[in-house]
């Protein structure tokens, strides 16, 4: 039976008492048992510790602040490295700001001036483009006139050709060769008839009338014959042909040479080029203020002589708005030239259809023609 009070076993020891020991506090700073000696060693110990302590805590203090010290100067220069190098990269951005700045300011100058310089070039165009217009529809517009002129001519001329001669026109055809003032022809203003029997048949029955014969002698100049054939052969108004330089030099030339050589220049290209223009002066347009009187035929200057003459025509050339009055002589000179002019350009035109010699008879009556207006004949006008 299991009772509360233990027995001892059979056979076993007692167990061990319990023995009080005694024990004594371990410092902080060692943790080692008591060294045999007693009491005395170690209370000595803690004397010497004692008296070392303050000295040591104030060489860790030293110790401190000078590694204080130290860390502080060493972070003063590596924070004053780095602010050196953060003013030396900002003065580096700002030089760059400014050369962007610099070139912006330049780029905007330079669209400016290029975007003033295109407005004014397209403003430029579109002028030169609209003056362009007009001058086209101007050119247009005379040209439709010229055309139509032209075609009226081209059919007065292939009548002209049928029904008169140069030396013998047909005034009902041409309505210029009659005086402005009057309904009929002018009296005293007709053409001498040609010399040459040969350049229409006698009898022109479109014409209605019979030409007379002329009972002068001729003989055919076989140099100036074989140099008009040459020229018939291809007709051109060039100079250099053989034909046509002995007429400017021997005819033309001379003809054209008046006083006022600069106007005779003007006259001369004028008549080459076909604009010039003769106009017939009425009473009421001669000027009142070089006269005493104004009358029909005052006595007026020529401009192309020079001379106080009774000045009843007027030249215009091409164009021009200007006016030059000419006197009887200077007129016959210059229709002397116009006639053989037309007389070539209907050559050329294939307008007259004859053999070789009718035609050198009708060029050579046409020289004649202006030898004597330069040498001062011309026909009397009523």
């Amino acid at each position: 039976m299991w009772s509360g009070q233990p027995h001892s076993d059979e056979g076993h020891p007692p167990p061990l008492e319990a023995v009080s020991v005694p024990w004594k506090s371990v410092g902080s700073c060692k943790s080692h048992r008591e060294p045999p000696g007693g009491p005395v060693e170690t209370s000595a110990v803690e004397e010497a510790q004692g008296q070392e302590g303050p000295a040591a805590a104030q060489l860790d203090v030293s110790r401190l602040r000078s590694s204080s010290m130290e860390i502080r100067e060493k972070g003063s220069e590596f924070l004053k490295e780095e602010l050196h190098k953060a003013q030396k990269e900002l003065k580096l951005k700002d030089e760059e700001c400014e050369r962007l700045s610099k070139v912006r300011e330049q780029l905007e100058q330079e669209l400016e001036e290029l975007t003033a310089s295109l407005f004014e070039e397209a403003h430029k165009m579109v002028r030169e483009a609209n003056m362009k217009q007009a001058a086209s529809e101007k050119q247009l517009k005379e040209a439709r006139g010229k055309i139509d002129m032209l075609q009226a001519e081209v059919t007065a001329l292939k009548t002209l050709v049928i029904t008169s001669t140069p030396a013998s026109p047909n005034r009902e055809l041409h309505p210029q060769l009659l005086s402005p003032t009057k309904a009929g022809p002018r009296k005293g203003h007709f053409r001498h008839k040609s010399t040459s029997s040969t350049l229409c048949p006698a009898v022109c029955p479109a014409a209605g009338h019979i030409l007379t014969q002329d009972k002068e002698g001729r003989e055919v100049d076989t140099t100036l014959f074989a140099e008009f054939q040459a020229w018939r052969e291809s007709p051109t108004l060039d100079k250099t042909s053989p034909f046509l330089d002995r007429v400017y030099r021997e005819d033309v030339g001379p003809c054209l040479d008046f006083t006022t050589q600069e106007l005779s220049a003007l006259v001369r290209a004028a008549v080459e080029d076909n604009t010039l223009t003769i106009e017939p002066v009425a009473s009421q347009t001669l000027p009142t203020v070089k006269v005493a009187a104004v009358e029909y035929g005052s006595t007026n200057t020529c401009a192309l002589s020079g001379l106080a003459r009774a000045c009843r025509h007027r030249i215009r050339l091409g164009d021009s708005e200007s006016h030059y009055y000419i006197s009887p002589s200077s007129r016959a000179r210059i229709t002397a030239v116009c006639n053989f002019f037309t007389y070539i350009r209907y050559i050329q035109q294939g307008l007259v259809r004859q053999d070789a010699e009718p035609m050198f008879w009708e060029v050579t009556r046409l020289r004649k023609e202006m030898s004597l207006a330069k040498l001062g004949f011309f026909p009397q006008e009523a």
